[in-house]
């Protein structure tokens, strides 16, 4: 079994993604996205997020070494500009403008895709994670196949989250939404800062 499965690694890719990518945290900011949704039109945003997530992470864990050098951009430099747009999602749940209807205009604009789908779950975090996992394994069958369900596995609970998201809503009621998505404001802005912050510490302790 071992020769095709690393239970191991598995458990290590499967820890450390579900505390980045963090499934329970994901409700209230999934809430507040999308808040004018209907209840197909949330599940079916639950289901596009997940596999641009799932999208993401894949295309980075292969390719993303190679892109990042032929591009000249540093894992640092990555990990700041997510950091940076986590932020301005932050701002806009700390003063409820994403709970605003969306504009006339605006009606082609896909939540679920920017910045559901990355950067709040296919965030930096979980892209250089699954990068590095890539880059220390063995290259084996097993590590491949520990990486990948580790990484299934995660986003299995991210769409469990989410298409129980209205449940929960029912149960906080509006003004316990409310209270929560600006409590998930404040720490998705801690975050970026924090992501933001090592970045610099990294490009000092590089330079």
């Amino acid at each position: 079994m071992s020769a095709v499965f690393d239970a191991r690694l598995f458990s290590e890719v499967f820890i450390t993604l579900f505390v980045i990518m963090d499934p329970p945290g994901t409700v209230p900011i999934f809430l507040a996205l999308t808040g004018t949704m209907t209840r197909q039109q949330r599940n079916r945003a639950a289901r596009q997020a997940i596999a641009v997530a799932f999208g993401v992470i894949v295309v980075f864990a292969v390719f993303g070494q190679q892109l990042l050098s032929y591009m000249h951009i540093s894992l640092p430099a990555l990990q700041a500009s997510g950091g940076l747009l986590l932020l301005l999602v932050a701002m806009e749940l700390l003063t409820g403008k994403a709970e605003d209807p969306q504009p006339s205009g605006n009606t082609k604009v896909n939540v679920a895709l920017v910045p559901l789908g990355t950067p709040l779950l296919a965030g930096p975090g979980a892209i250089v994670a699954t990068m590095v996992f890539v880059k220390g394994s063995d290259g084996t069958v097993a590590d491949w196949v520990a990486i990948t369900l580790g990484v299934l596995a995660v986003h299995v609970c991210l769409y469990l989250a989410m298409r129980f998201a209205g449940v929960i809503n029912r149960i906080l009621g509006d003004s316990g939404t409310t209270l929560i998505t600006r409590i998930a404001g404040l720490l998705l802005a801690a975050i970026a800062v924090q992501l933001v912050a090592d970045a610099i510490k990294a490009f000092i302790a590089a330079g």
